[in-house]
């Protein structure tokens, strides 16, 4: 983000390097540094949550603390870490729970209280479904384990210690993607407010609405999605997205379509194929092991999917979507 006094640091210190080192070297340095960001701020919210369990989790809050978009931090996280803030809280929060089975004399009401839950027949029923067995007999055994397995390798310590995590690798690091300088866009869009995953109903209103318009004549009328919440924290039936064609300028809009402007500039591209419903995989791999291992930085900005072939008539397994992230430079 702009603002960022980290940013600014790491922009300067970029300079600094570019200036004194060869070409060559000068990458590498820039990539490590890049890395070196990332991995520190998502430290840095690891260690805010562990820390305060019994908080109610400010997600806008904790993008802030990464220097962040939402929309942005909360992919970058769940990708390198392999779980979303909420859900490593809750796992850290039923460890814990566990650890006080074992450990404390505090009642299971007390101990589900504690872990977030609000009677202790849900806690029992999330306790059995993490460990195999109920609370009281976890108590009962003599030799108990309270980690739940986490490919991040952070756990509840009782004694507020939060180790570095262990980055993600589902191969993301090497996956295919394109640098683009990208020129402005102008898109013609539906809204649609609830669940990504329902955004069909929104594009069915734009065929609607824009085929009879004839915006779907030009050869650039890209079919585009653009999403406006972080589904992670934002309630579903509250999410913002828009199903969107690619238009000229100059071309009129009917009045039930609104016009939005994607800024030109540099964007990371990388192509998903196969079904809309493994999207979110991509985006992980995407944000959360390429990006920090890149050397680019992402700049403020909508990211995009932009669907290449018709889902009416191409298989799931064929469906190709390009998927767009901005990114800071020339």
């Amino acid at each position: 983000m702009p603002g960022c006094p980290v940013t600014r640091f790491y922009r300067k210190t970029a300079i600094r390097v570019k200036r004194r080192r060869p070409r060559a070297e000068y990458i590498a340095l820039v990539k490590a540094e890049t890395r070196s960001f990332y991995v520190r701020v998502v430290q840095g919210v690891i260690e805010h949550v562990a820390q305060h369990l019994d908080e109610a989790l400010a997600l806008d809050a904790l993008a802030t603390r990464a220097c962040l978009s939402p929309f942005h931090f909360h992919r970058v996280f769940r990708g390198m870490v392999g779980e979303t803030p909420v859900e490593l809280a809750r796992r850290l929060r039923m460890e814990r729970g566990a650890w006080q089975l074992a450990n404390t004399p505090l009642s299971v009401t007390e101990i589900a209280f504690n872990a977030g839950f609000e009677t202790h027949e849900a806690f029992t029923r999330a306790f059995r479904s993490c460990y195999g067995e109920p609370p009281s007999d976890f108590r009962r055994r003599g030799v108990r384990r309270t980690e739940l397995a986490a490919t991040c390798g952070v756990h509840f310590d009782q004694r507020g210690v939060v180790p570095p995590f262990v980055p993600r690798d589902s191969g993301g690091r090497t996956m295919d993607v394109e640098i683009k300088k990208m020129p402005e866009q102008r898109v013609a869009a539906v809204r649609h407010v609830g669940p990504y995953n329902q955004i069909g109903q929104a594009f069915g209103r734009l065929g609607e609405i824009a085929g009879p318009a004839g915006l779907f004549t030009n050869p650039n009328a890209a079919m585009i999605a653009l999403y406006h919440d972080d589904p992670e924290s934002t309630p579903a039936d509250e999410l913002r997205s828009d199903a969107g064609v690619a238009v000229a300028s100059g071309v009129a809009l009917p009045n039930e379509l609104a016009e939005h402007r994607l800024p030109a500039g540099r964007y990371a591209k990388t192509v998903h194929v196969g079904s809309y419903e493994k999207l979110g995989d991509t985006w992980a791999r995407f944000l959360g092991e390429w990006l920090p291992e890149s050397g680019e930085r992402l700049r403020d900005g909508p990211s995009y999917e932009r669907y290449v072939n018709d889902p009416r008539t191409t298989p799931k397994e064929r469906l190709i979507t390009e998927i767009y992230v901005p990114i800071e430079g020339q």
